[in-house]
C-alpha cells in the first residue's frame, strides 16, 4: 500500500488537529520559499506585506472549509510566527504538518480521536516527544532516540485492542518520520515498518 493512501485512511480516522503555540522563524529566502510551499501544496493562500515589514497570510483549502491565519512578524533579519489553531479536514491539516517540518517548526501538537489524543512535540521540525492522553491518563509513548529503530521499542502491548491502538500510533509517527527523511535509505527502510505496521493492523481489525 502507498505511503499516501496510508495516510489518507488515518487522517478520516482522526477528529481534529490542533496546533498550541507553533512557532517559525524564517529568513527573508525561507519566507519566500514558505509561500511557494503551500503554492505547491495546492493550498490557497492570500498575502499581505504590511508597511513595517511584517506579512499576513490567509490559507485556505480549496473548498473552502477552513482557514488559518498566520501573522509573521519582522525581527531584524527573521520573520517570526507564533500561532495556535485547529483543523480538521485533512488537506490543510496535511499541509500545515509538513511545513512545521520542512520549516524547522517548534510546536505542540493534539491529534485528537474519538477516545483519546496524542499530543506531539516537535522542535526544529521532528518530533522528540508523543504523549497518549486516554481516560483521564497519560503515558509516554515514544521519545527521540537518534534512530529510527527504536521507535517501536517504546510501546507496551497489553492486549489486541491496545495493539490496534499503538499501531495507529506508530504508523502516524512513521508518517512523521518519512516526511522528515531526505536519506533514500532510510527512507526505504521506514517504508518496509509502514508496510509491516498496514499488514499487522488490517490482520488484528479483522
Amino acid at each position: 500500500m502507498q505511503v499516501q493512501r496510508i495516510e489518507e485512511i488515518f487522517m478520516a480516522q482522526r477528529i481534529a488537529t490542533e496546533y498550541v503555540n507553533a512557532s517559525l522563524q524564517l529568513t527573508a529566502e525561507e519566507m519566500s520559499g514558505f509561500v511557494h510551499f503551500f503554492e505547491e501544496q495546492h493550498v490557497k493562500q492570500q498575502v499581505r506585506v504590511l508597511d513595517n515589514g511584517n506579512h499576513e497570510m490567509v490559507l485556505e483549502d480549496d473548498a473552502g472549509r477552513e482557514e488559518v491565519r498566520l501573522t509573521f512578524e519582522r525581527q531584524q533579519d527573521r520573520y517570526v510566527c507564533v500561532m495556535s489553531c485547529r483543523l480538521v479536514h485533512p488537506k490543510l491539516t496535511n499541509a500545515m504538518r509538513k511545513a512545521v517540518s520542512v520549516f524547522r517548526g517548534d510546536a505542540i501538537v493534539n491529534r485528537i480521536y474519538s477516545n483519546y489524543t496524542m499530543n506531539y512535540t516537535y522542535e526544529q521540525g521532528a518530533v522528540r516527544k508523543i504523549v497518549e492522553h486516554a481516560a483521564g491518563s497519560m503515558r509516554v509513548v515514544f521519545e527521540y532516540k537518534d534512530t529510527v529503530g527504536q521507535l517501536e521499542a517504546q510501546f507496551k502491548i497489553t492486549d489486541v485492542e491496545q495493539e490496534i491502538h499503538v499501531l495507529h500510533g506508530a504508523i502516524n509517527q512513521l508518517l512523521d518520520l518519512r516526511n522528515q527523511c531526505t536519506d533514500q535509505e532510510q527512507i526505504a527502510a521506514i517504508d518496509d515498518r509502514l508496510r509491516n505496521h498496514t499488514h499487522a493492523l488490517f490482520i488484528r481489525e479483522a
